[in-house]
C-alpha cells in the first residue's frame, strides 16, 4: 500500500514515510493509492472479536507486512489499548430504541482522540527506534520534534501518548483561554522533560495555521524533524476507522442479530458525529468505502458551521462579516473556522468527477489556492450531490445543546434511560434528534433505522455546560454523578506553561529552539 498527496505533487509514499512525515510536501494530506476492501467473509470471520483484533485486521488492510510484521503489529496494539479502563474499549450504550451512545472516552484522557494518539505516540517510538538500530555505533540519532495546535483534546491526549518516549519531544498550542479548566490542566499538569506546552494568544485556527507553517518551512523541518499529531496525519483517521466496525458487530450482538443475516442487512445505520475538523466522520468515510453498511453519516455542527454551510450552499467558505472570527460556544473543541480534513473527502468528491488521479489533485489543489486567497471557493452541483449520498448536516445552537443536556437527563419518556451527555457529544444527538423529525424516521424495531452518536469526550471535561444545564435538578451532584476519580485535585496540581503574547510563526520557532535547548537537545 502507497500513499499519496491529495494536491497530486507527491505519490509512492510508504506508510512510514507518510506518518512520520505527516503533511505532504505539497501542502496536501496523504491518502492511500486505492481504499482496500473487506475480506469476503469479513462479517462472520470479524463478528466476535476484540478492539485489538479488530484492530489488527483493518490497520493490516492498509501497512505491508514488510513494514510492520504483524507480530509487531499486534503488540503495538495491545500495548496501545491497555490504558483504556473500559474492556470493550469503545463500548456502546443504549439510550432508548434505535438511539445508542458510542462512548469513545475511555481512554487516559478521558476523550476520543485516545483511541488514536496511545497508537500514533507508539507508532513513532517503534519507528524511531528501528531507525536508530539500523545506524551503526555512534552514528545519526533520529529524532522527532512534534507539532500540534488544540482546541482541548488533542494535546492532552497527544501529549499523554507522548510523554517520556524517547528520542522525542512534543509541543503542543493551544489559544490561550479558549479551552476548558480541564483540558488545560490535563497538559500542563504532565510534567515530562520532552513535554512542552505553549499557551498563545490567539484563536485554535490561529494555532493550527502556525503548525503549518512549520511543516511548510523547509529549512525548520529538516533541522527537527518535524512529526505530526493533529488528524492530518493518516494514522489517526485509519485507527479511527476501528471503533465503526466496533460499533456495528456491538450493536447486532446487542440486537441478536446475525451479522450478513437478512435480518441485520434491512438495518439502516446512521452515525452522527459532532465534528470541528472533519477527521472524526471522515474515519467512517473511509469505514464506509471499505464496506462497512453505513446509511447516512450525520456531520453535527456548533455555530463555527462552515461544512453545514458548505452542504446547504456549495461553497466552502471562512466566515464573513462583524461576527467573522471563531465563535466561542459551550463545546469548543469544535471552535474552528476551517476544517482541515475535510481536504481528504475533497479528493474523493473531485476524483468522480475528472478522469485521473492527477486530475483530482489539480483540482484540490486549485480549490486549496482559492481558500487561501479568496477565504472561499464553490463546487459545483454535482460534487455536493455525490457527497449527500452519504453525508448529512446539521448546525445546533448552544441553547439546543444545553436542553438536549437536560432533556437526556431527566427524559420524558418512559422507555428512555437517564444519560449525561458532555456538550459536544449534545451536539451530535441534537443533530441526530432534528434530522429524526426531519425525516420522520422510524427508529429500530419500529422501523429500520438506527441513529448511534459518538461520545466525543466523558461530560467532567466540560464541568461549565453541563452545570449550567443540570443545576436546577435537586438530585443532580455533578462531584457524585459525573466527576471521575482521576480528576479530583486535577486543577490544583503544579503545571508547566510557556505564554507566547502573539500568534507569529517566528516567535513560536524561536520559543521551541529555547525549550529543545532545556530539554538537551543538540542541534
Amino acid at each position: 500500500m502507497k500513499y499519496r498527496s491529495t494536491r497530486g505533487q507527491a505519490q509512492g509514499y510508504t506508510f512510514e514515510e507518510a506518518v512520520m512525515a505527516g503533511l505532504s510536501p505539497d501542502g496536501g494530506l496523504f491518502i492511500p493509492h486505492s481504499v482496500p476492501q473487506l475480506p469476503t467473509n469479513w462479517r462472520k470471520e470479524w463478528a466476535n472479536k476484540s478492539f485489538e483484533e479488530l484492530a489488527v485486521a483493518l490497520l493490516s488492510l492498509y501497512i505491508d507486512q514488510t513494514e510492520i510484521p504483524t507480530k509487531d503489529l499486534e503488540d503495538l496494539v495491545k500495548r496501545s489499548y491497555s490504558t483504556f479502563r473500559h474492556e470493550e474499549r469503545t463500548p456502546l450504550a443504549s439510550v432508548r430504541d434505535g438511539l445508542y451512545v458510542l462512548e469513545l472516552f475511555h481512554g487516559p484522557t478521558f476523550a476520543f482522540k485516545d483511541v488514536a494518539l496511545q497508537f500514533v505516540g507508539n507508532l513513532f517510538e517503534y519507528f524511531l527506534e528501528r531507525r536508530n538500530r539500523a545506524e551503526p555505533a555512534g552514528g545519526k540519532v533520529h529524532r522527532l520534534t512534534v507539532v500540534g495546535a488544540t482546541s482541548g483534546d488533542t494535546g492532552s491526549a497527544a501529549i499523554y501518548g507522548l510523554r517520556n518516549k524517547k528520542n522525542v519531544s512534543v509541543f503542543i498550542l493551544h489559544p490561550r483561554g479558549r479551552v476548558s479548566p480541564i483540558q488545560e490542566a490535563q497538559m500542563t499538569t504532565v510534567l515530562d522533560k520532552n513535554v512542552h506546552n505553549l499557551a498563545v494568544e490567539g484563536t485554535f485556527d490561529d494555532c493550527q495555521d502556525i503548525v503549518k507553517t512549520l511543516f511548510g518551512n523547509k529549512e525548520f523541518n529538516e533541522r527537527h524533524h518535524l512529526g505530526a499529531v493533529n488528524s492530518i496525519n493518516w494514522a489517526r483517521i485509519l485507527v479511527q476507522t476501528v471503533y465503526y466496525f466496533q460499533a456495528y458487530f456491538g450493536l447486532l450482538r446487542s440486537l441478536k442479530l446475525v451479522p450478513g443475516s437478512p435480518e441485520a442487512e434491512a438495518i439502516n445505520i446512521h452515525f452522527s458525529v459532532p465534528t470541528g475538523n472533519f477527521g472524526d466522520v471522515l474515519a467512517g468515510y473511509f469505514a464506509h468505502r471499505m464496506g462497512l453498511p453505513t446509511h447516512k453519516l450525520l456531520v453535527a455542527t456548533n455555530a463555527n458551521d462552515i461544512l453545514y454551510r458548505f452542504f446547504e450552499t456549495n461553497a466552502y467558505e471562512k466566515q464573513t462579516g462583524a461576527d467573522g472570527n471563531v465563535k466561542e460556544t459551550l463545546s469548543p473543541a469544535m471552535d474552528i473556522l476551517l476544517s482541515s480534513n475535510f481536504e481528504r473527502l475533497l479528493w474523493y468528491l473531485a476524483r468522480e468527477t475528472v478522469q485521473t488521479d492527477e486530475q483530482a489533485g489539480q483540482t484540490v489543489a486549485s480549490w486549496m489556492q482559492a481558500l487561501k486567497t479568496e477565504g472561499s471557493f464553490k463546487v459545483n452541483n454535482e460534487v455536493v450531490l455525490k457527497a449527500r449520498a452519504l453525508f448529512d448536516a446539521a448546525m445546533v445552537t448552544d441553547e439546543q445543546t444545553i436542553d438536549t443536556i437536560r432533556t437526556f437527563y431527566k427524559p420524558a419518556a418512559a422507555n428512555q434511560n437517564s444519560y449525561v451527555l458532555d456538550p459536544h457529544t449534545a451536539v451530535g444527538v441534537a443533530a441526530a434528534e432534528k434530522i429524526i423529525k426531519r425525516d420522520n424516521l422510524a427508529l429500530y424495531p419500529a422501523g429500520p433505522e438506527i441513529l448511534i452518536c459518538l461520545a466525543t469526550a466523558h461530560p467532567a471535561k466540560f464541568s461549565g455546560a453541563v452545570e449550567t444545564a443540570l443545576k436546577s435538578y435537586s438530585d443532580f451532584n455533578f462531584e457524585k454523578n459525573v466527576l471521575p476519580t482521576e480528576f479530583i485535585g486535577l486543577l490544583d496540581k503544579p503545571k508547566s506553561v510557556v505564554s507566547v503574547e502573539r500568534a507569529d510563526p517566528a516567535l513560536i520557532i524561536e520559543v521551541i529552539e529555547k525549550e529543545l535547548r532545556q530539554e538537551g537537545v543538540s542541534f
